[in-house]
C-alpha cells in the first residue's frame, strides 16, 4: 500500500520513490509485478501524472523497473539484468583476448584459471 503524508516535510515525490524502492527489495512487489499506470496511481494518490512519472523513471534508471511497452511499468528481474551485465563481460573479454591474439583454447584456459583461482581443471 502507498500513501502519501501530506504533513511530512519530505516532498511527495521523495515518498513515493522511498515507498516504492522498499517494495521491490523486501520483495514486497516480485519480479515482474506490474505498477500501476501513471495516471491511475497520481489520481489514487492525489499526486501530478508528472510527478508519478519522474518516479518511474528514476526507478527504471536505477534497475529496479523497466517498461514493457503495452504492459506497461514492471518490477526488474535482477536475476536478467545481472545475467545481461555478465553476458556484456564476457563480451568486452572475448574482444580483449582476441585483440591480444589469443585463440578460443587459451582464452578459455585463463577464464577457467581464473574462475577456479589458480590451476583450472582441464575439459
Amino acid at each position: 500500500m502507498l500513501r502519501i503524508d501530506d504533513a511530512s516535510p519530505t516532498p511527495p515525490y521523495e515518498q513515493l520513490t522511498a515507498q516504492l524502492t522498499a517494495q521491490i527489495r523486501r520483495g514486497t512487489r516480485a519480479a515482474g509485478s506490474r505498477l500501476p499506470t501513471v495516471r491511475a496511481l497520481a489520481a489514487e494518490l492525489g499526486l501530478a501524472p508528472n510527478t508519478v512519472a519522474k518516479v518511474y523513471r528514476e526507478l527504471e534508471q536505477e534497475g529496479l523497473v523497466v517498461t514493457a511497452g503495452r504492459r506497461g511499468t514492471v518490477v526488474a528481474d535482477p536475476h536478467v539484468e545481472a545475467t545481461a551485465e555478465a553476458e556484456q563481460a564476457t563480451r568486452d573479454y572475448v574482444e580483449r583476448v582476441t585483440a591480444l591474439g589469443l585463440g578460443p583454447a587459451e582464452a578459455t584456459r585463463l577464464l577457467r584459471q581464473v574462475l577456479y583461482g589458480g590451476s583450472a581443471p582441464e575439459r
